[in-house]
């Protein structure tokens, strides 16, 4: 039982309104016969979730850090959106404030809320969303679901015991063997010696010992085939349609550390390291002299420093979330004004002191014309001259990408400082539009080998300090200013030490296969527990296991989102829907907002409720005797490393694992057996709850992929035609239904989609030319003239012609040499086979518009299950990884090899 108590509770908690510390049997029969009771499944999501809504533009993820996040760089080169119609009045008259994000409502239920947001619900859970179209209408998804989930729970509970039981036996074995060898040293010993020595084997002067799991022998061991009887070592074999010959020379570099002894000190990462530190942004350059902030309508002379945090805002006035973002004014206006009392103040054409006071006076539209110039410049560069550029630019990064790590090359991730900016953070950041300042050499830490040659700081600098911490992964460090966070450099997601720490996360993810039971019998009966921080615990434990949520870290209100996890829960965050259905609706990681209908356990349903007893109400939490630090150490008691997350983790790769375990290697084709695979991912993402909101541009894909299918249906068409200009006996043979015009195709449809083709025609030659303008060009060759390409453009005019003729003669005559029926046949056949492959396509994208498969693939499934499908289902591995993936994921693929009994 727990022992926490008040005291334990942080201090803003204990001066709120605190759950009794003890619940009466009384009580606790009291709420049972409050509500009706169900057998309702539980565990399983209604709703598709979460809700992307009201969400702060944000950067691209940096690699700086300790975890991906978002850089906050404010950049002069931006993406075209949408112009305003008052694009020519000052920020004042343009400006259109956004909703902010609002977590609190007056209203209990988060469908009011959610109304008050003007935001949408996602649609609910379907049977199609799991790829099952055999559905029982007489059994709702959320059962079947439950069912399946519940299956798998139980499944999961038998290998624990028998995983448990393997290891007593054989710990008991290492015990009686260990006996013997003592009574042997007790006896007299008749065997003989050699060289005086004892029969133990000793590797550096130390005795070897059995390893007492499988966790700690090497991650593989070669193979070995039996060639006449004998035993022969196996190289391993590349991974199908990975061995590339211009990949064989890097594929021989490899550190193969899965192979490697395991050290026995883990805290020593490295012994040498060796590299040439950071690459810093480039010098700011001033703005032209015809190139002025206006400030009420005059034109005003800034300080260098101050020009250049207005040209960080100037820069990015097309996105609108940020720039008419109150906050992100507020905070921009704050800093420049500061500034530019700090650098000598604003001057006015006559040298007269302007003093600016208002933001709503200021107009940046000079500022923005001339970047948004410069930016459309840079697009409109010929492919030449951007690979030119290219070219320069990684020659001289070239010696930052790579350090010398214990003597081997490994690959830099993140080696760029990030240029000054205007900070713009995740969702509804407080922070936000406050000026990230430029980062100086004095201010980064650079940790690298004692014998190592320093690298050269930039002249006229000194870097802050040079340190030689081996038990540090990264490679240099400084602090940004916005939030006194740390950013590092470290290896890249394909080096060696990213890759062991992903072996080691899914490896712990493993040992939680072995003690899952106990785990879930234990919060099962504190469910019922005395005490109300046990309830608490177990109540939370339960959330984080069924439905994946993450624990949650309580924040600084001032400097950080109103983001919650589970056990920073408020009482408005969640709203109970008898009979065991609860509401979540919370900003969660990144600020994104996560809406979910889930069925829960009965007695989980009216703790909940408990816990948002009177005389709670907004603002108070709902687990107000737990926090994320004593919920990660009650974990602890059961394994070492134990916490919140790797229930995620566990609960994906072991239901991913159950599913692929069910197939059979059947005679279908490669899209089908990719689709299989999808599907028991899209399964995962939906009994783990790890999805997503549907993509703004679905249903543009979704309506080209169509318009695709329905043009190889066309073309399908004009050759039965054909077929029948060739022999119009073909009719009668064939009958006249397979002549027709499939029902999709109607005659406006076919119009629009000529109309398309003469166009994709008309680009694709005028593309071409251009490139071959460029390669004249490059080799000092007179360019093509006009009339060159107007000769080529005939061929589209043709094609428009021929159309226009089809359409009226309602004739389509044979195209090509040697028009036959046979060879139009085998045309058609083709288009069969394609429609089919994109009809599964479309299905598939459909089927993952909700659910994150990247992510859980990625993050959440062990990437050697993938491994076991390619190997079991001969699918090339890049059907399932992109290059940057297999190079994260060597590891995985190469300790796989060609095995495809393997288990999570």
């Amino acid at each position: 039982m727990s022992s926490d108590s008040d005291d334990d509770m942080p201090l803003a908690r204990a001066n709120g309104k605190l759950s009794k510390a003890h619940i009466s049997k009384s009580e606790d029969k009291a709420m049972d016969q409050a509500g009706p009771s169900t057998s309702a499944p539980a565990g399983v999501s209604i709703r598709n979730g979460p809700v992307l809504e009201d969400r702060m533009d944000v950067d691209e993820p940096a690699t700086n850090g300790k975890r991906k996040s978002r850089s906050s760089i404010s950049k002069p080169v931006y993406k075209d959106e949408e112009d305003s119609d008052d694009d020519d009045a000052p920020m004042s008259k343009r400006q259109k404030t956004s909703k902010a994000i609002q977590s609190d409502s007056d209203d209990e239920t988060p469908l009011a809320a959610a109304k008050k947001r003007g935001g949408k619900l996602p649609p609910k859970a379907t049977a199609a969303d799991i790829g099952d179209d055999e559905s029982s209408d007489d059994e709702p998804l959320t059962t079947k679901l439950a069912k399946e989930k519940a299956a798998i729970e139980k499944k999961a509970e038998k290998e624990a015991k028998a995983i448990r039981a393997k290891e007593s036996k054989a710990k008991a074995t290492k015990k009686v063997k260990k006996e013997d060898s003592d009574n042997e040293d007790v006896k007299p010993k008749n065997k003989r010696k050699t060289n005086g020595t004892a029969s133990a084997k000793k590797t550096n002067g130390v005795k070897k010992v059995e390893p007492e799991s499988d966790s700690d022998v090497p991650l593989m061991k070669k193979p070995v085939k039996k060639i006449n009887g004998k035993v022969k070592p196996e190289e391993v074999s590349p991974k199908k349609g990975k061995g590339k010959k211009e990949d064989s020379e890097e594929a021989e570099e490899i550190y193969r550390w899965w192979d490697a002894p395991k050290k026995e000190d883990d805290s020593i990462k490295w012994e040498t390291l060796q590299h040439n530190g950071v690459i810093f942004p480039p010098a700011y350059e001033p703005l032209p002299k015809n190139v002025k902030l206006l400030y009420d309508g005059v034109p005003v002379t800034l300080s260098i420093e101050a020009e250049e945090i207005a040209g960080f805002f100037g820069a990015m006035l097309n996105s609108t979330l940020n720039v008419e973002n109150p906050t992100f004014q507020k905070n921009f206006f704050d800093d420049f004004t500061e500034e530019v009392k700090k650098t000598g103040g604003a001057q006015g054409p006559d040298g007269k002191k302007i003093d600016i006071k208002h933001f709503s006076k200021l107009d940046f539209k000079q500022i923005f014309s001339y970047y948004d110039g410069k930016s459309q410049a840079r697009k409109a560069r010929s492919t030449a001259e951007k690979k030119a550029e290219k070219a320069e630019r990684d020659l001289a990064e070239a010696p930052y990408t790579q350090c010398i790590w214990d003597g081997r090359k490994e690959q830099v991730g993140n080696f760029r400082v990030e240029p000054p900016g205007l900070f713009r953070g995740r969702g509804a950041h407080p922070k936000t539009g406050k000026v990230k300042r430029r980062v100086l050499p004095n201010q980064i830490t650079i940790n690298i080998g004692k014998d190592a040659t320093v690298p050269t700081p930039p002249e006229g600098y000194k870097w802050g300090k040079v340190q030689h911490d081996n038990k540090a992964t990264w490679l240099a460090m400084w602090q940004e200013n916005i939030n006194g966070a740390y950013k590092y450099v470290m290896l890249a997601a394909k080096s060696s030490v990213k890759g062991q720490s992903d072996y080691k996360k899914f490896e712990k993810a493993r040992g939680l296969k072995s003690h899952i039971d106990q785990i879930r019998k234990d919060y099962t009966r504190d469910l019922r527990a005395e005490l109300m921080a046990d309830r608490q615990r177990a109540t939370a434990v339960y959330l984080i296991d069924k439905l994946a949520l993450r624990a949650g870290n309580e924040k600084d209100g001032e400097n950080e989102a109103e983001t919650v996890g589970c056990c920073s829960l408020k009482y408005e965050h969640i709203t109970l829907k008898p009979p065991n259905t609860v509401i979540f609706d919370f900003l969660g990681k990144d600020s994104i907002r996560y809406y979910d209908e889930v069925v829960v356990d009965d007695k989980v349903f009216k703790n909940l409720k408990m816990f948002k007893r009177a005389p709670k109400k907004e603002g108070d939490d709902i687990f107000d005797r737990l926090t994320t630090t004593q919920l990660n150490k009650h974990l602890n008691s059961y394994m070492p490393g134990l916490s919140a997350k790797v229930f995620r983790t566990y609960n994906a790769s072991y239901t991913m694992s159950n599913l692929l375990t069910k197939l059979k290697d059947t005679n279908i084709t490669m899209q089908e057996k990719v689709k299989l695979y999808n599907d028991c991912n899209r399964k995962v993402a939906l009994l783990c709850n790890h999805k997503r909101t549907v993509g703004a541009s679905h249903e543009a894909q979704m309506e080209k992929m169509t318009d695709r299918i329905k043009g190889l249906q066309y073309q399908q068409w004009r050759f039965k035609q054909m077929i029948l200009d060739v022999d119009p006996k073909q009719k009668k043979k064939r009958g006249s239904e397979w002549f027709q015009l499939d029902s999709d195709l109607d005659q406006e449809w076919i119009l629009e989609h000529q109309a398309f083709l003469v166009q994709e025609m008309r680009t694709k030659i005028e593309k071409k030319f251009q490139k071959d303008n460029e390669k004249l060009a490059a080799e000092g060759s007179k360019e093509m003239k006009a009339k060159e390409l107007a000769e080529r453009l005939e061929v589209a005019d043709d094609l428009k012609k021929k159309f226009k003729k089809e359409n009226k003669t309602k004739k389509i005559e044979p195209e090509g040499k040697g028009a036959s029926v046979e060879k139009f046949e085998s045309s058609i056949e083709k288009l069969d086979a394609r429609i089919a492959t994109m009809r599964l396509q479309a299905e598939d994208r459909e089927g993952n518009k909700e659910v994150a498969l990247g992510t859980s693939k990625i993050n959440y499934i062990d990437p050697r299950l993938t491994v076991v499908f390619a190997n079991k289902f001969d699918v090339p591995i890049e059907k399932f990884f992109s290059k940057t993936l297999r190079e994260k994921f060597t590891w995985a693929i190469e300790s796989i090899g060609d095995d495809d009994a393997w288990e999570f």
